[in-house]
């Protein structure tokens, strides 16, 4: 059990003391040394809050521990307005690249993302702040005592001579948060984690037979492979374009025929390839995109979930999962075509961690694909026929275009690297602290 101290409780009349009554202290990791007094524990660690009328309940527990060492907790105490934080100052050089991590252990606590979060503020020798305050991201992993952690790596801005560092919790009456095992401390230049990410602009014509189409992308395919290609984007429907079958009279299972034949391909040029087929499962006909990996196996498909009419009155059926696939150069998602005009697929992929989205795409609307990129700051890789297939950056903008003249486009990105935009810092991890909440995304359509 822990003491909360929070004197706007303490006000309310009713008497926490009573249920939590014993002393605690605490040893924190590299911030305090063992055995430190709770009076040390409160100058290294203190609680803060916007007003003390939304403050949260907040103490040292010494009985969940984290690591055997004593944890900081908030808790909303009966209050959805509840918003505080602990926090540390800490001497830092500017230039250098430094290491947060903290571990937690949330109950009861409805949406962890937007809840419970740790930021860093850059302040100079007068403490005044540098730039914009820094949201770490919260990590896929859990640590081997299965509690989340929130860790990134930054380097230090010019001028800079402190550090504060928060760790918050917000936004939900019911539940508690425990944290422990904060470090904030110098560490290496990160390395770049690159991939070299390929888009193919073709659209066959007048073609006999689906094996013909293939064929004649895999000619482009392997233009991508000699360029060095991780992995390639085919555009969507890819073995009906072209020729005179409709969505059903393409349909293949899958895996099939194509899968085989993409994956010999893939496995002599150790890429990674999406490919938009439709594919037929019993009676099912779906618009897909399969994913073959570098040794040329399925690795895994997605079913157009956003269906057109003319999809609909074709027979065709539509998805109901958003899938993300693990790479051995990240985490990535896939639409296709219809899909770009709704928010909800790509962000779906986005908060499940895909950092590039894949969308083979009949055609569509280019400023659509550029806000689904920046509202979920991924890269988006497009393959089409009657839109741009390029390579888009985080701020909707296109790295590259490949045209009928130039059909085969390779772009190496580093998607380790910050992109940081002028008056919000870094977007990114902001959107899943910031976003509207569940309650609110709620439809109450009749």
């Amino acid at each position: 059990m822990f003491s909360f101290y929070n004197q706007s409780i303490l006000k309310s009349g009713f008497d926490y003391f009573a249920v939590f009554s014993f002393i605690v202290c605490l040893t924190f990791p590299n911030i305090a040394d063992s055995g430190t007094s709770l009076e040390t524990i409160q100058q290294n660690w203190q609680f803060d809050c916007q007003r003390e009328e939304i403050a949260p309940l907040h103490g040292i527990d010494n009985n969940i521990l984290f690591q055997d060492e004593p944890t900081l907790v908030l808790s909303g105490g009966g209050k959805v307005s509840a918003n505080g934080n602990w926090y540390t100052v800490m001497d830092v050089e500017p230039g250098k690249y430094y290491l947060f991590k903290t571990y937690y252990l949330g109950k009861l606590v409805e949406e962890p993302n937007r809840c419970i979060l740790a930021r860093i503020l850059w302040r100079d020798e007068t403490g005044k702040q540098i730039g914009r305050a820094e949201y770490p991201a919260t990590s896929r992993l859990k640590s081997p005592e299965n509690w989340n952690i929130i860790e990134q790596t930054y380097r230090v801005p010019e001028k800079t001579k402190r550090a504060r560092i928060d760790l918050v919790y917000r936004w939900d009456a019911e539940g508690t948060v425990h944290f422990g095992g904060t470090v904030f401390e110098q560490t290496a230049v990160p390395e770049p984690r690159t991939v070299r990410l390929a888009a193919v602009h073709f659209r066959p014509r007048n073609s006999p037979s689906p094996k013909n189409n293939l064929e004649q992308f895999a000619g482009f395919i392997t233009r991508a492979a000699n360029e060095k290609a991780d992995i390639v984007c085919l555009p969507e429907g890819i073995t009906m374009v072209g020729t005179d079958l409709d969505y059903v009279s393409a349909s293949e299972p899958v895996p099939g025929p194509t899968t085989r034949f993409l994956g010999e391909i893939a496995r002599k040029h150790k890429l990674y390839i999406v490919a938009g087929i439709t594919e037929k499962q019993g009676d099912i006909v779906y618009n897909t995109a399969v994913l073959i990996d570098r040794k040329g196996e399925l690795a895994g498909r997605y079913r157009k979930v956003s269906l057109p009419r003319e999809e609909i009155d074709g027979g065709v059926t539509p998805g109901d999962s958003l899938p993300v696939f693990d790479t051995d150069f990240g985490r990535i998602g896939i639409m296709i075509c219809w899909d770009v005009f709704f928010p909800e697929p790509a962000r779906g992929l986005a908060l499940q961690g895909a950092e590039v989205i894949f969308m083979p795409i009949w055609g569509g609307n280019l400023t659509l694909a550029r806000a689904r990129a920046i509202e979920n700051q991924i890269y988006l890789v497009s393959s089409t026929y009657d839109m741009k297939t390029a390579v888009f950056d985080r701020e909707g903008e296109i790295i590259q275009e490949a045209t009928e003249n130039n059909p085969v486009i390779v772009v190496e990105v580093d998607l380790n690297k910050q992109t940081l935009w002028p008056w919000l810092g870094d977007f990114k991890n902001r959107i899943p602290r910031e976003m509207p909440s569940r309650k609110a995304r709620r439809y109450n359509i009749e």
